[in-house]
């Protein structure tokens, strides 16, 4: 399993995945899950996966070679799309060309082959935005009063980013938000784990940060330490329940 999340606010747009594909007491494995289409000045798309790992490969190396949609007689990849909505139909075409190849096989032998991506990013002349393409490969756009998408084991993570993050947060307080849902989620669930993977694209910058996030990581362990604290201090402060302090006084 995985987690990954992208959050688009007013001032740009993060996205951050891990990178554990396999976990157990003697079995950890992990596969870079977050890719990167970086031409500084012309476009910036990144692509997160989660799910079968044999989808979204075979799906990412089918576009990478060229997509030719019903509606083109060319064939496109993620360098070439005009549009970021282009690049989220030539992956929804991919990955839904791979189950339909592949799905009598699995499903014989009962295996999983669910998966989804999602894709983020600005092509010069057009607007940044986000997506979430599910395995079928239909897809939805990320909006104002939503600012995130999440996609793999994402119901640890998922608070935090419901309760913090709006539209005009600010670039940098979303990172730490977004930081903290990974933070949240590696605590409960074994299946995500470091290092992770991070890219951070200001609004018309068309310029891209990367970051790789290791496991003893100064700041993501300090802001780990200091999530906790903060939540244990905040929940001191919470009145006991009424009728709790009124059962106890009266049975003294």
């Amino acid at each position: 399993m995985t987690y990954c999340v992208g959050m688009l606010v007013d001032e740009g747009l993060a996205m951050i995945a891990d990178t554990r594909t396999n976990a157990g007491v003697d079995n950890i494995s992990s596969y870079r899950k977050l890719h990167v289409v970086n031409r500084p000045g012309q476009r910036v798309i990144a692509v997160a996966t989660a799910g079968n790992l044999s989808v979204t490969q075979t799906a990412l190396t089918l576009v990478s070679e060229g997509i030719t949609l019903p509606d083109s007689i060319q064939p496109e990849t993620l360098e070439t799309a005009p549009t970021l909505f282009r690049a989220a139909q030539l992956l929804g075409h991919a990955m839904a060309h791979v189950r339909q190849t592949i799905s009598p096989s699995p499903a014989a032998d009962g295996l999983n082959i669910n998966a989804s991506m999602l894709i983020g990013g600005q092509i010069e002349g057009g607007r940044l935005g986000l997506y979430l393409i599910y395995g079928q490969g239909n897809f939805i756009a990320c909006g104002p009063d939503t600012p995130y998408l999440q996609i793999g084991e994402l119901k640890y993570g998922k608070p935090i980013l419901d309760r913090a993050l709006r539209t005009n947060t600010p670039l940098a307080e979303a990172v730490k938000i977004g930081l903290i849902s990974f933070d949240g989620t590696m605590r409960s669930n074994l299946a995500v784990g470091p290092p992770l993977d991070m890219v951070i694209l200001p609004r018309d910058s068309l310029t891209v940060q990367e970051r790789r996030i290791e496991a003893d990581d100064p700041y993501f362990g300090d802001l780990g330490k200091r999530w906790a604290e903060a939540m244990a201090q905040a929940m001191r402060t919470m009145p006991a329940p009424k009728w709790l302090v009124q059962k106890t006084a009266l049975a003294g």
